[in-house]
């Protein structure tokens, strides 16, 4: 079988980057995504170093907002490998908390046009080349928040009960062409999105609190959610699809 071919949105830091750890290290061949150049590059050069079995490692600048160019990149991924095995839809942002009615209409904008639109226009292009090849494997990030209701998240969480709609319907419309379809639900987990929420000012919003939120009362790793997002990619899950995988502590449990 040739190389297996993973893309990976937001794919430079936090749990795109772990993914792309894990996989290459298992001889996947990996295409990150991002908006930053510098990032990209700077993660493309850490994960060849973990690379096996010539799996190869880019990086493509690119923003999932824009259809055209989210179309562009998953064409230029199947023209240069041929293939796409697996996508990790993980770009996503988190620009504000608070309650609705303190809530920015523009951010909540920037958050619709990331978190939903994003992950439609990467699962449309990406499906459509998996149901050409017969096979492939999505997973979607979701949240906790995409679960339930959250305080001072309304605005982020709605984004993310979206993309458990996207996943559970498309996981049904495909499920009989040989492509699965599933999201990871992570709780609070130490990213980039969460470090910069931390530094904020508000004062009841620390590192203690949001640990508190999880039975287990800590923040989860990058690696954690990587873990569960390899193996429901991998043919281990085979009978696996429209499944949303909670990576929380515990957080559902209670």
């Amino acid at each position: 079988m040739s190389q297996q071919v993973a893309l990976i949105t937001g794919g430079a830091t936090g749990i795109g980057k772990a993914v792309a750890l894990k996989l290459a290290a298992r001889g996947v061949t990996v295409v990150l995504s991002g908006r930053r150049r510098n990032v990209g590059d700077a993660a493309v050069a850490e994960i060849a170093a973990v690379a096996r079995n010539g799996a190869q490692v880019r990086f493509v600048q690119n923003d999932v907002t824009q259809e055209d160019a989210v179309k562009s990149m998953i064409e230029g991924v199947v023209a240069e490998f041929g293939r796409l095995d697996m996508a990790v839809n993980n770009a996503a942002i988190s620009n504000e908390t608070g309650t609705l009615l303190q809530s920015s209409s523009q951010n909540y904008r920037d958050m619709v046009a990331t978190n939903i639109l994003g992950v439609y226009y990467s699962m449309k292009f990406e499906i459509a080349q998996m149901v050409r090849q017969g096979h492939g494997a999505i997973v979607n990030l979701a949240s906790i928040a995409g679960l339930n209701g959250i305080a001072y998240a309304g605005p982020y969480g709605s984004t993310k009960h979206a993309v458990v709609g996207l996943t559970k319907s498309s996981a049904l419309d495909h499920a009989t062409q040989g492509l699965r379809i599933n999201a990871v639900a992570p709780g609070a987990i130490r990213t980039d999105i969460i470090a910069a929420q931390l530094s904020g000012s508000d004062e009841n919003y620390n590192e203690a609190s949001i640990s508190a939120m999880h039975p287990m009362n800590r923040l989860g790793q990058p690696e954690e959610v990587a873990n569960a997002i390899c193996w429901l990619l991998s043919d281990e899950a085979s009978f696996v699809t429209g499944h949303v995988l909670n990576v929380d502590g515990g957080f559902q449990a209670k």
